[in-house]
């Protein structure tokens, strides 16, 4: 990219003070002054460099730093540079508030009937394996009449990206207008779209970055990158799947917790509902991991079928959604009314009503939605050829560590290494086992579906070490979902 170190001349449209913050109190903290009382901005070396130092960006610096990074100016190293000092120094609410609004404020705001207000609805995750919720609690809510104008995102790191699913599916466009937004939320109720040189175009271009320059963990990045996108969409009520375990961002809970309470504490300040559920991420959830084999898997549970786990976890996270939003008097009796339009068909109804609405064939779409498994994976990308792991030994499973898994898969193709890179859909793995239950030496425990050679002896080793088994009798594995971190004015149910 051209320019980045050149001072800038053209002054920042739409740089107001952030609720709450008070205006720079010096010359450094607002930038030069010129003779004019003209504030020059400060070039991007002097803000890195800032940060780097552990200095406190002011709202014109980071402003600045946005504006550069959706002009062009910004040189690609210059914009990981300033991830990486952000990730190593942090930032405090204050910043990431105001990095949150700049990010949003880069696009264009999206705009609905007064009517809708509390009905609009998201749900976020921070990224595990096999994680396809949003693929079935986007249309389910739909089916609850909520209004769900989904932003999302691609994969980072070894996690996969509901959009590169969705994706997976011939002819679906994750690219919409404004007014598409619009009409897909009056005839379907719900949408699963991407960044636009319209939408949060700056977030765009800052989490492909993240994804490349290991700066996925960062608190405030992680809460400017979600809550940007969910300003821009006007909603009452959001719910962030913040993941925890050995896949995660984040190892424990404890720092899942953090995560949690920024989300939440930021989402105050910008007028949003936010409530974040802890939900554990060691093992993959439900049984596929990669692009089409997860599109099927949605599919079973939106049948009202597939992996407990996966059911578990959609009908939580949009009881909670309902009771938030006011659309259900208690969370118990939203969890319900998600169950009920997973079971009735009426959520696979809306699921396939988005895909022809997001330029899938309606064929297509309808054959996907009344098929059997069989039937729909002759339809989607599948890889050219499969291979079986079996038991090493005799035991219970404790676990199916889903890091190592999902880090073979991203070496076979199915995730990326650097921005915009082609991903293999058809790339994946189904778990033929379930934790907690007996297995025998010998017995197929994995499926790995790959498009290249066969699996190396260093892959194939990895894919077995993430076998635990243990010696205790078969036993019910928990619920992944955790705890529900509430804003202070709402009091746990």
């Amino acid at each position: 990219m051209p320019g980045g170190n050149r001072a800038r001349s053209r002054k920042l449209a739409g740089a107001m003070a952030a609720p709450g913050l008070p205006p720079p109190s010096t010359p450094e903290a607002a930038g030069a002054v010129s003779a004019r009382g003209r504030r020059e901005p400060k070039q991007l070396p002097e803000l890195i460099r800032l940060k780097r130092d552990g200095g406190r960006l002011s709202e014109a610096d980071i402003r600045d730093f946005v504006h550069a990074v959706t002009d062009g100016s910004a040189q690609d190293t210059q914009i990981g540079a300033m991830l990486m000092a952000i990730r190593l120094q942090g930032m405090d609410i204050e910043e990431t508030s105001v990095l949150t609004r700049a990010l949003a404020d880069s696009g264009q705001q999206l705009e609905w009937p007064r009517a809708w207000h509390q009905k609009l609805v998201d749900k976020h995750s921070t990224g595990g394996v096999g994680d396809k919720v949003s693929l079935v609690l986007a249309p389910a809510l739909a089916a609850c009449s909520c209004k769900v104008p989904m932003i999302s995102g691609r994969g980072l790191g070894h996690t996969g990206g509901t959009l590169d699913k969705l994706e997976s599916i011939p002819g679906f466009s994750v690219t919409q207008s404004p007014e598409q937004i619009l009409h897909l939320l009056e005839e379907v109720g719900c949408c699963i779209v991407g960044q636009s040189e319209k939408l949060v175009p700056a977030d765009g271009i800052l989490y492909a970055a993240r994804d490349v320059t290991a700066t996925v963990d960062s608190v405030p990045l992680i809460t400017a990158s979600i809550l940007s996108k969910k300003v821009v969409e006007g909603l009452s009520t959001l719910v962030v799947d913040v993941k925890f375990g050995g896949a995660a961002i984040f190892p424990d809970q404890e720092q899942a917790r953090e995560l949690a309470k920024t989300l939440v504490s930021a989402g105050v300040g910008l007028g949003l509902r936010v409530a974040a559920a802890l939900t554990a991420m060691d093992n993959p959830l439900g049984r596929t991991v990669g692009h089409t084999l997860e599109v099927e898997e949605a599919l079973l549970c939106l049948d009202g079928a597939g992996p407990p786990d996966l059911r578990d976890l959609v009908i939580r996270l949009g009881g909670a959604i309902l009771w938030l939003s006011g659309q259900a008097e208690t969370q118990d009796q939203g969890t319900a009314r998600v169950a009920a339009a997973l079971d009735d068909g009426s959520a696979l109804r809306r699921f396939q009503l988005m895909l022809s609405a997001q330029g899938v064939d309606p064929g297509l779409a309808r054959a996907l939605c009344s098929g059997s498994p069989t039937q729909r994976r002759q339809l989607l990308p599948h890889a050219r050829k499969q291979e079986e792991l079996l038991a090493p030994a005799d035991g219970t499973v404790e676990h199916v560590l889903a890091l190592p898994l999902a880090r073979v898969l991203h070496e076979l193709g199915a995730g990326r290494s650097r921005a915009g890179q082609p991903i293999r859909p058809g790339v994946g793995a189904e778990l033929l086992v379930d934790v907690g239950q007996r297995l025998y030496r010998g017995t197929p425990w994995l499926r790995v579906h790959l498009d290249g050679p066969a699996l190396s002896d260093q892959q194939r080793r990895a894919l077995q070490e993430a076998l635990v088994l243990s010696n205790r009798a078969p036993f019910q594995p928990p619920s992944p979902f955790a705890e529900l971190v509430l804003p202070p004015t709402i009091a746990q149910p």
